[in-house]
């Protein structure tokens, strides 16, 4: 099975594996824990380490609350630390809800997990165990940051990232709804706000310093950032300066998900929604929108997917690359609808239909 997909589903977690990427075997929802608690329940986070493999999943129980699970066989086995691996101190006065993103630093056994309410966690030990990024949980403007529709949560999180132009092991650009974009650049002690040109339409200052709800950050294969709004599509090379709006093309510049291409400079997917109020898609077509020149111009890229009428949408984090060579493409919907393509193919083959409700995939090549 040289390639896994692993898809998150307000009822279980769920894996396919392919040979091809065409066609699929899909098994589920995975036993995480001996008493089964976990397996009717939401699963918001997936992720995979680069380096050993590991995977992490951010599941609840109905019985134990929320919690990190990981598998070292490719999802076969799961266990669960002894202790809790994410806990708020007890002076934080608010409790932990969920993870919302997993991501990996350069050093192997590196994990942050962005989390609800909005706050940042680290493990050095591959995730057992996670300590809470304080210098961002007590940033000032934290006040001020409010829960979305979704909830208040960091929904992403780029290590080693705060421009176009290199990396740097101290950086990081995270991003949260309702709060904005920010960045550090000394290894978490202080952070920034980088929302300049990122507009908002439930408050009084159009573009303020900091709250934009942003739905999804993304980094393509130059380095540069795009961003997915509470309505309004941005891209930057240096976000501390600003974002240039790039919905123009697009039916419309409200959606969830954002999937830069690993390998294209300037490619990058988009996954539309009408509208804050109105959460089905545009002429009820399932169907992504591609960029190859930035967001300069968009076109429908649907070949394969369903022609008739089509209610269910694209999260946040239902979408993803697994950054082979050839990059595969993946989304789910809230339909439980799955699909995959390749750049080689720029067809839409289904991986499973009818899954609970998709939160989030992730797809490596193993």
């Amino acid at each position: 099975m040289p390639y896994l997909l692993l898809i998150g589903t307000r009822k279980g977690l769920f894996k396919a594996t392919s040979d091809d990427r065409r066609a699929w075997e899909v098994s589920g929802p995975l036993k995480l824990d001996a008493e089964s608690w976990t397996d009717m329940m939401g699963v918001y986070a997936v992720g995979v380490d680069p380096h050993s493999r590991r995977i992490l999943a951010g599941a609840e129980s109905s019985h134990f609350g929320p919690s990190v699970w990981y598998s070292d066989d490719l999802g076969a086995t799961w266990s669960e630390p002894e202790e809790r691996p994410i806990a708020l101190p007890e002076d934080a006065e608010e409790s932990f809800t969920r993870v919302w993103q997993f991501a990996f630093g350069d050093e192997p056994g590196t994990v942050y997990a962005g989390a609800e309410p909005h706050s940042l966690f680290r493990s050095t030990d591959g995730g057992e165990h996670f300590e809470l990024v304080r210098p961002l949980w007590d940033h000032p403007h934290r006040k001020d940051w409010f829960p979305g529709a979704g909830g208040g949560a960091i929904h992403t999180i780029i290590p080693g990232k705060v421009a176009a132009d290199g990396t740097d092991p101290r950086a990081m650009t995270v991003a949260m709804s309702t709060g904005g974009v920010y960045q550090t650049r000394d290894a978490g002690a202080s952070w920034e706000p980088a929302n300049k040109g990122v507009t908002t339409t439930f408050l009084p200052d159009e573009i303020p310093e900091y709250g934009q709800c942003v739905h999804k950050v993304s980094v393509g294969a130059d380095g540069a950032f795009f961003l997915q709004n509470h309505h309004g599509v941005f891209r930057s090379e240096d976000p501390a300066s600003g974002w240039e709006p790039i919905a123009d093309g697009l039916p419309t510049d409200f959606g969830f998900a954002m999937v830069a291409h690993p390998h294209r400079p300037g490619a990058a997917l988009n996954f539309p929604v009408i509208s804050e109020a109105c959460h089905i898609p545009p002429d009820h077509r399932l169907r992504p929108f591609r960029t190859e020149d930035a967001g300069g111009s968009w076109g429908a890229y649907d070949a394969g997917l369903p022609k008739e009428p089509y209610f269910g949408i694209v999260l946040r984090d239902g979408a993803c690359t697994d950054g082979a060579d050839d990059p595969g493409f993946y989304f789910g919907t809230r339909s439980g609808d799955v699909y995959a393509t390749t750049d080689s193919d720029g067809r839409w083959h289904q991986v499973a239909a009818h899954l609970p409700d998709v939160l989030c995939v992730r797809a490596v090549e193993v």
